[in-house]
């Protein structure tokens, strides 16, 4: 599964999945969110909503010097976070900047796919969806989408 932004000109900017997003990591404000919902230039511009896209050769994991960033079968990475040295390789490598950061703990901050934003969105403009990998086993018979 991964998030995908369905449609962006519904976005009012209420940041409701930043806020939800930020209670799965046990913190109250916003400094602790995997998704980022930004000003494209004031009201009449919109916003623009930032996740994990979930890569099937992801670059912050090519660009990890630890091998912290494990790639996914179904695209995406999961943190090890024993193995980071915070370095932040990661939140530069990403062409989309969708690595964000946990100053606290010195470690990056990435989606984990769980869809919670997505239940708060209350316009939807964002979904818990499977991918291509996922949608070929299901079509094959197989289920091992989450690996």
């Amino acid at each position: 599964m991964r998030l995908e932004v369905v449609d962006a000109d519904k976005c009012v900017g209420c940041q409701c999945c930043m806020f939800a997003c930020s209670r799965i990591h046990k913190d109250t404000g916003l400094s602790k969110t995997c998704i980022s919902v930004k000003s494209a230039g004031g009201m009449q511009r919109g916003f623009i909503v930032i996740t994990c896209i979930a890569c099937e050769d992801p670059p912050c994991a090519r660009a990890c010097p630890e091998n912290a960033l494990i790639v996914r079968k179904v695209g995406g990475v999961i943190l090890k976070k024993e193995k980071c040295t915070g370095c932040a390789t990661c939140v530069k490598a990403c062409i989309i900047r969708a690595v964000f950061w946990d100053e606290e703990i010195n470690k990056p901050l990435i989606c984990f796919y769980c869809g919670y934003c997505a239940k708060y969105c209350p316009y939807g403009v964002i979904e818990l969806r499977k991918t291509e990998f996922e949608l070929k086993q299901s079509r094959e018979g197989k289920d091992d989408s989450s690996k």
